[in-house]
């Protein structure tokens, strides 16, 4: 699977991880940032890879900053994302089954590198379940359409 993936600083170093455990896995990881541990603006990396997503140039991506809340709220400006945050194996799992995320926010700084891998294969392995959850994504996008252009 082609995924999109982006970090700020506080991100980088685990970025890096999950890219080789990616390719590792046989998925390609697309970089849309950043290039080192300098700081930089999380929101500049957030909006490309929701962009990417959003416009269904890739399936999935994966935003890490210090906590990932920021890239989250962030990813969630843009039309089409349903970004969510997951610091644990449960609500990447639910984020997949019950919201049809496309994009998983990750805490850098919150979250052991080992856990980080097993949160990403958790999240990038689930299948939304559609049935009564589809009712909710769709009223979601529903909202969007209604709110997101004012």
């Amino acid at each position: 699977m082609k995924i999109a993936i982006a970090a700020d600083h506080g991100g980088y170093a685990l970025k890096e991880q999950i890219k080789i455990w990616l390719a590792e896995q046989g998925h390609e990881a697309v970089d849309f940032g950043c290039a080192s541990p300098e700081s930089v603006d999380y929101p500049d990396y957030a909006v490309t890879v929701a962009r990417e997503v959003g416009e269904g140039r890739f399936p999935l991506g994966i935003l890490v900053c210090g906590t990932g809340i920021g890239m989250s709220i962030t990813a969630n400006k843009v039309a089409g994302v349903r970004a969510a945050l997951c610091n644990d194996t449960y609500c990447a799992e639910h984020a997949r089954k019950h919201n049809d995320a496309n994009i998983m926010a990750i805490g850098g700084r919150v979250v052991a590198p080992e856990t980080a891998l097993e949160i990403v294969k958790t999240f990038i392995t689930s299948q939304f379940e559609g049935g009564r959850h589809q009712r909710r994504v769709d009223r979601i996008k529903q909202i969007e359409n209604e709110w997101g252009n004012r």
